[in-house]
């Protein structure tokens, strides 16, 4: 009886053991391994996927036999482009949603990932982002939850910065990170003070022996001629040194000549 009762302890305790570490055990023993998954999702759809370099298709995308690891994921469309790196869990599937843009002040989105544990952690960019979890705040990034399965929807804002929504599954037994990338809201001109707009200052090239003024490279009889302007000629003035004139010529190009041979016009 005695006997019985120590295997079935035993039996107990490989049962719990197994089901504590069936994913370890599945792939050491048995060289199971568990996969993990995928699903991206871009704003405009159809952006190219890559995944470590390689393109693998368009978005929407999703694919669930990867290998759990760290991945480089990068999406492309129309001249904007987005990267990151991701790492993926055996037995769950990681959600990417992105809003492309050209320029990345204004790209904006999400990854959602869970791991073993419990509760909803939120990091974004920038820190200190406020977090609402179904109408209730509870603070300022990187912050982590206590938080019950089921569905939640996460708003984070910022100022200066466009808010965002998020609907997201928090299932039992897991933690759900969120970390959120938001897009910089277009400023309020209204607020911005406008400087006061003057007239480009110029110099007017005088009479000169040569009939004409030598343009060089540095403020220096010993500067490079870079160029000839003619008596009469009007040039932008962009800085004034003792003795020289910075000055930008009609074609654009740019040079220093002798504040003796030109004449500053008030605007």
């Amino acid at each position: 009886m005695k006997k019985i009762l120590v295997w079935i302890l035993v039996l107990i305790s490989i049962a719990a053991i197994f089901v504590r570490y069936s994913n370890n055990i599945a792939e050491v023993i048995f060289g199971i391994k568990q996969k993990s998954g995928i699903s991206i999702q871009s704003s405009p759809n159809e952006a190219i996927v890559y995944l470590d370099e390689v393109a693998v298709g368009k978005t929407p995308y999703e694919d669930k036999d990867l290998g759990k690891k760290e991945y480089l994921i990068k999406l492309e469309s129309e001249g904007a482009s987005w990267q990151a790196r991701v790492k993926l869990e055996s037995g769950t599937v990681t959600i990417i949603n992105r809003d492309l843009a050209r320029e990345e002040a204004s790209s904006a989105g999400e990854i959602l990932s869970l791991e073993k544990g419990r509760g909803i952690t939120v990091v974004s960019n920038p820190s200190d982002s406020e977090v609402e979890i179904d109408g209730k705040a509870y603070g300022k990034t990187p912050i982590s939850i206590n938080l019950a399965a089921g569905d939640h929807t996460l708003t984070i804002t910022h100022k200066n910065y466009l808010n965002r929504s998020i609907r997201a599954n928090l299932h039992e037994g897991f933690n759900l990170t969120v970390s959120v990338d938001l897009a910089l809201s277009e400023a309020d001109l209204t607020s911005i003070s406008a400087p006061v707009i003057s007239q480009t200052p110029e110099v007017v090239v005088k009479q000169t022996p040569t009939g004409f003024l030598r343009v060089r490279d540095k403020a220096s009889l010993s500067g490079k001629e870079i160029g000839r302007v003619n008596v009469g000629e009007k040039l932008v003035l962009l800085e004034e040194t003792e003795g020289w004139d910075r000055v930008r010529l009609s074609d654009g190009s740019e040079g220093f000549v002798s504040s003796a041979y030109v004449e500053k016009k008030t605007p």
